[in-house]
């Protein structure tokens, strides 16, 4: 079957628009439809249940980075720096592994830019999208991004999918899907369910005054966030998510190939193979019609899985079988029972670029619970890092996964307080003049208040203290285990305390040559006790460790780069814990 559409030019975008074709008559609907609403528990990722995850065998998965914000989508750059969004806080982090173990040790924030979701590196240069426009900066020496420039911009309101992706094909050209408004709907906006395409030139002589113009390339999808090209044959795919409310088995996870410029997919009205949706009609023609002038999936999956980024490995650390074959993160159902999703998928092909199966590659984020289903990862970005592993974001629990072959990496961090890390005498003597001993913090130091950090004392520090290391955390989040709230080093000994609301600045004291690393939020300084409205009060721990030397880490050190400076040196360590509930 194939779109007989014409090209028509509207302003910033060319759209696809199907010739007009007798309406059809009213007809009689009589469907039924059982649906769900299914939300399995969130669980907490311990090592014990990362270590039950089922990888093919010579893999492993392991923690490359925490203390993340929803992370979505990732890119690596040539210098093997890796670059996340985060869509709920509206930034991008840079995250560095400096000493090749396999697990970050710089992680901050260097974009920040509302609802920033897209994301594509091209050379020295990253291409990040919000709902309406995307950006382009250089990437500096150092990690940071240079001052952006629009590229595009007048892209549609996001409505339910509100979340652009980006990727460049091999001439060069960016591509980026914009989602549907809605679950099935007659979109007045034909920009709304496409792939659009931006010529490379264009991206690259675009201006404030004058950003460059769109194409759509493709139509009738409904939301394929992950899109690719096969390395060896230069051939497109787009993995849609299907429609929801058709059933606990209806509609598919469609893999689509998008063989020319113009192509139209089935939605809203037509799904899989050729089935008809019972709900919504076209105007123009009946939906056995718009069945003929639409493409099929040349793969279909689970029901409501949720296919996310689609990266294609050319890495050399896998065996040579998983050459240019796909990764496709599946977050997982909220409408199907019993779930699906919640796993990393291989997408396989042959040397000439036809899809011909599919199968699990990282499985195990749900699990069973007494009363149903329990998750503790919903993969979303992948990408391959500089050495090879394949690295997947966990939006949820606010992780990145790697998954290497072959070998043994760096174990990552004990899920406990620092203090139960270091075999130290605890000496120290740490309090507050605003918070007593296992008593409660006030709301003005919590993030539901003024979030400013408390007045602290300490006092008997050992002889040979060179330094001190300040750590907050809590370990009774859900994730990360534990949640760090704040860590500071090279305190001198000479200081005995901090005053109330201490800057978040990387140098916070004047004079002096303390420095802060980044939170579990990926920002450096303080950050107040947030636990979820509804839970029992969190305690929060701060650590004090006298060390017999200096740290000097880098801007964004965090908690694994401390850890791993701090081992050998730790002469004595003490703690205040307060607790805090939020408000109801």
């Amino acid at each position: 079957m194939r779109n007989k559409a014409g090209a028509v030019c509207l302003g910033l975008f060319v759209s696809s628009l199907p010739a007009t074709i007798d309406a059809q008559q009213a007809q009689l609907t009589d469907v039924s439809i059982q649906g769900f609403v299914y939300e399995p528990q969130r669980l907490s990722p311990t090592d014990s249940r990362i270590q039950s995850l089922s990888v093919p065998q010579g893999f492993r998965v392991e923690r490359f980075a925490e203390g993340l914000d929803n992370p979505r989508m990732l890119a690596v750059a040539d210098d093997g720096t890796v670059y996340v969004t985060q869509r709920t806080p509206g930034n991008l982090v840079m995250l560095r592994d400096t000493d090749g173990d396999g697990i970050a040790d710089v992680q901050k924030v260097v974009v920040r830019q509302r609802n920033l979701h897209g994301i594509a590196i091209r050379g020295r240069e990253i291409f990040l999208a919000d709902i309406k426009a995307v950006y382009a900066g250089d990437i500096l020496a150092d990690g940071r991004i240079g001052q952006r420039r629009i590229v595009t911009a007048g892209m549609p309101d996001g409505g339910q999918h509100p979340n652009r992706t980006l990727a460049f094909s091999p001439e060069g050209e960016l591509f980026v899907s914009v989602g549907s408004t809605c679950n099935e709907c007659r979109e007045p906006n034909p920009q709304h369910a496409t792939l659009q395409r931006i010529a490379n030139d264009a991206a690259r002589s675009s201006r404030p005054d004058r950003p460059a113009a769109r194409e759509i390339y493709a139509s009738g999808l409904r939301n394929a966030l992950g899109f690719g090209w096969h390395p060896g044959s230069g051939r497109l795919y787009a993995f849609d998510n299907g429609i929801d409310w058709l059933g606990n088995d209806e509609q598919s996870e469609e893999l689509n190939e998008i063989t020319a410029a113009g192509q139209r997919f089935g939605w809203p009205y037509v799904y899989d193979d050729d089935q008809i949706n019972p709900h919504t009609e076209p105007l123009e023609t009946s939906s056995e019609q718009w069945a003929e002038m639409s493409e099929e999936p040349v793969g279909m999956y689970t029901a409501h899985a949720a296919p996310m980024q689609m990266h294609f490995y050319t890495g050399a650390q896998f065996p040579t079988e998983y050459r240019n074959d796909a990764f496709v993160p599946m977050r997982g159902s909220w409408n199907r029972k019993p779930p699906s999703g919640y796993e990393v998928l291989r997408v396989r092909f042959d040397a000439s670029g036809s899809f011909t199966a599919f199968e699990p590659f990282v499985s195990g984020f749900i699990q069973p619970i007494d009363n149903g289903h329990g998750f503790f990862g919903r993969p979303v970005g992948v990408a391959t890092a500089k050495d090879g592993a394949l690295l997947f974001t966990d939006d949820t629990n606010n992780m990145i996964y790697r998954v290497a072959a072959a070998g043994t990496g760096a174990s990552a961090d004990p899920q406990v307080l620092a203090k139960e890390i270091f075999d130290a005498p605890s000496t120290i003597a740490v309090s507050s003049s605003a918070i007593p001993a296992g008593g409660a913090i006030d709301l003005k130091y919590s993030d539901y208040g003024d979030g400013i950090s408390p007045p602290l004392r300490w006092s008997s520090l050992p002889s040979g203290t060179k330094s001190l290391v300040l750590m907050m955390e809590d370990p009774d989040a859900i994730a990360p285990l534990p949640f760090v709230h704040w860590t500071m080093i090279d305190l001198p000994p000479s200081l005995r305390g901090l005053r109330e609301g201490v800057s978040k600045a990387f140098a916070p004291l004047r004079g002096q040559p303390a420095r802060q690393g980044s939170n579990s939020k990926s920002e450096r300084g303080y950050f107040g006790p947030r636990p979820p409205v509804g839970d029992p009060p969190h305690r929060y721990h701060f650590q004090i460790f006298a060390l017999d030397t200096r740290l000097e880490l880098p801007d964004g050190f965090n908690r694994h780069a401390l850890l791993q400076a701090m081992r050998g040196h730790v002469l004595a360590e003490g703690e205040l814990v307060g607790t805090f509930q939020a408000p109801q």
